[in-house]
């Protein structure tokens, strides 16, 4: 399906739930060639929010399928320009990137993640075994929550770790 699937011009509804409806199917049909295109068509909808939630929601799918894969940096430049009319979008991308880091084990900022959404801190608590991570997460997570979690996984993780020879 095009991006051409949700404008104006081919039945535009002023009901959010029944454009978010076909955004989303828009979306579970997109060719990867037309989803810059798409991204940035849904971001003009006059409801903000629901625009940001149905992209978000795709970029959510799309980032996790890729997080590993050596096409996700060119996708997340196509993304970025799409979603840099969108805050709350380019938010979640730049921590879809900071997650790709963690999880390769690639340089990141222990700030970067600090400052982090809710959401990727608790993600990253929940699904990290990354040592680092988790001590970051255990002592300076947001909520309780997050430290708790961390923590949890963090013994877990250690746990796991084989201890030297003993002399």
């Amino acid at each position: 399906m095009s991006s051409g699937a949700v404008s104006a011009d081919s039945g535009w509804d002023p009901d959010e739930h029944v454009r978010y409806a076909r955004y989303r199917r828009a979306f579970d049909e997109v060719a990867p060639v037309d989803a810059v295109a798409l991204v940035a068509r849904v971001l003009t909808d006059p409801d903000k929010g629901m625009a940001n939630s149905a992209v978000c929601e795709y970029l959510d799918r799309r980032a996790a399928e890729l997080l590993a894969d050596p096409g996700y940096p060119s996708w997340y430049l196509e993304m970025a320009g799409a979603v840099v009319v969108d805050d709350f979008s380019t938010r979640r991308l730049d921590e879809w990137t900071l997650l790709r880091a963690m999880t390769l084990d690639e340089p990141w900022d222990t700030n970067s993640l600090l400052a982090a959404s809710n959401w990727l801190q608790l993600r990253t608590a929940e699904k990290s075994s990354a040592v680092t991570v988790l001590e970051v997460l255990a002592e300076n997570g947001r909520t309780r929550r997050i430290r708790n979690i961390a923590k949890s996984r963090l013994s877990a993780a250690q746990r796991s770790i084989p201890a030297g020879p003993e002399h």
